[in-house]
């Protein structure tokens, strides 16, 4: 049997009977065959406690610490009372710690933020290096995961940062959502304590040698590629309802710690490599406050699509250029063939443009297929309508075109003009400016008519790109620490990106079109 088909069967029977906790029991697993530690933040009520309980399942023979913490706890109560006998008998100061943290597997401390400072670093230490100094003695834990719960953030100011950053996984826990589920809830009367033993359970010999073969997991560039995006975005996280973008602060030890989730989730899903697919869920290690977290996720997702996006952008920056050429070289064709001399002298700029004298800075363009387009001027017609904006690739030049898509133009702050020419000039909201030309002698610096299409077969390429995504989505559905709630958040972005291949499509015919006639 695959260690996936064995690790989804666990997970199935850690979830029975437990409602709407699939994530939590998930990357709680997760966390535990990484090494690593989980936070519940979440009111009372929610089945916090019971996350850890399940976790026990997971292992054979593994024995629980569950500790519910108040400011009056102490370091005995956690870790083991003084043995009196080998203080009396060796004056030795060690604690009796069979039955506490130090000899659990899975251990969960409820209100962890309630911790004294002597219980805190102590357990900064447990946490990183699963040690555990008893006396002249240094006990290294079994220790498999470590679930810590709160209904509310660490107070600043009190010293917490540092246990809080060992929590690699920080999950907002919630009440039932579903009805149905509800319901189930309600009525489910099932023992808790009753439990069978579950044949997927994981021994330790077999927890030790997947340690070592996680370790050995290698992790690609694309990866650290995304990674690097990831880290970038996360300067300017959105917060939902402001206007302030936040920079989250990611430390070192994190990332380093995210890369060892990172190949447990490939081990898990039988890969030598980790993969785009694996990163999705390390969203849940990177916000420090809740509301930061939707965002977060997004900026996960955006990351994860890059190569795509840019591929996309990089065949439409190309199609559009085509689209270019083919309409001056038609619009050019046709004044050829009906005579149409009277712009044989202006001056072409950029291949696409014609420019407009003494408007604005005079910088000021027309696209060559507007112009030619244009009716000269009649008081029986109604001027073209079209708009005047900064071009966004230099924003020192002003673009005039007689056609646009209203909801761009509007971002860019498009003007609406009313336009018309005569044979050597352009009329915009009715006063007359020139047209460059060119001086006796001057050549055609860029002659338009000459330029040749780019030989891409752009529906291929379109399709491939269509064919990667896709793909990915459906890698991204069969990993199993993915929620339902993050496929959506993947499906929301990847209809935008399905749009902008439609359009480009769209923009296909139009060339293929332009090409047969």
């Amino acid at each position: 049997m695959e260690i996936k088909e064995r690790i989804q069967l666990l997970l199935s029977e850690m979830n029975r009977g437990v409602y709407e906790k699939e994530a939590e029991i998930g990357l709680s697993l997760l966390a535990a065959l990484a090494g690593e530690s989980i936070l519940l933040l979440g009111p009372p009520g929610v089945a916090k406690s019971m996350v850890a309980r399940r976790l026990k399942r997971a292992f054979v023979d593994a024995r629980a610490f569950e500790y519910l913490m108040s400011r009056f706890s102490t370091p005995d109560e956690i870790f083991g009372p003084v043995s009196i006998s080998r203080l009396k008998e060796s004056d030795k100061y060690e604690r009796a710690v069979d039955g506490y943290l130090p000899t659990a597997d899975v251990v969960f401390l409820d209100e962890i933020w309630k911790a004294g400072p002597a219980i805190q670093n102590t357990l900064l230490t447990v946490i990183n290096e699963k040690l555990f100094r008893n006396g002249d003695t240094e006990l290294k834990l079994p220790l498999k995961l470590l679930v810590a719960a709160s209904n509310e953030l660490p107070t600043q100011g009190e010293g917490l940062e540092a246990l809080w950053d060992r929590f690699l996984i920080r999950i907002i826990s919630t009440c039932v959502k579903q009805e149905e589920a509800f319901y189930q809830m309600l009525l489910d009367d099932g023992d808790e304590e009753e439990q069978e033993v579950c044949r997927w359970q994981i021994s330790d010999e077999e927890y030790a040698g997947w340690q070592k073969e996680i370790r050995q997991i290698k992790v690609s560039v694309e990866v650290l590629s995304c990674i690097t995006e990831i880290r970038k975005n996360l300067e300017k996280v959105e917060i939902q309802g402001s206007e302030v973008h936040r920079n989250v602060y990611v430390s070192d030890r994190r990332w380093k710690n995210i890369v060892k989730l990172l190949k447990a989730s490939a081990f898990i899903h039988g890969r030598k490599e980790v993969c785009l697919t694996d990163l999705l869920p390390v969203y849940h290690c990177l916000w420090n406050e809740p509301e930061e977290c939707a965002d977060i996720r997004q900026i996960v997702v955006r990351a994860l699509f890059v190569p795509y996006v840019k591929e996309i952008a990089a065949i439409n920056l190309s199609l559009k250029s085509d689209l270019k050429v083919s309409r001056v070289r038609e619009a050019l064709e046709k004044a050829r063939q009906k005579g149409d001399r009277r712009d044989d002298d202006l001056m072409i700029i950029d291949h696409f443009y014609y420019q407009i004298e003494n408007h604005g800075t005079g910088n000021t363009y027309i696209f060559i297929v507007d112009y030619k387009n244009l009716k000269e001027y009649s008081p029986k017609d109604v001027p073209a309508t079209g708009v005047m904006y900064a071009d966004p690739l230099n924003p020192k030049r002003t673009i005039i075109r007689t056609f646009s898509d209203a909801t761009k133009m509007k971002e860019q702050g498009a003007e609406r003009v009313t336009l018309y020419r005569d044979e050597k000039n352009l009329y915009i909201n009715g006063v007359r400016f020139p047209m460059r030309r060119l001086k006796r002698g001057e050549q055609q610096q860029l002659w338009l008519g000459n330029m040749t299409l780019t030989d891409r077969d752009y529906e291929t390429e379109l399709e491939t790109a269509h064919d990667r995504i896709e793909k990915l989505v459906k890698d991204l559905s069969e990993n199993i620490f993915i929620s339902e709630e993050d496929k959506k958040g993947v499906a929301q972005y990847v209809a935008t990106l399905r749009k902008e291949i439609a359009w480009a499509r769209v923009d296909v015919r139009k060339l293929r079109y332009s090409d047969e006639s």
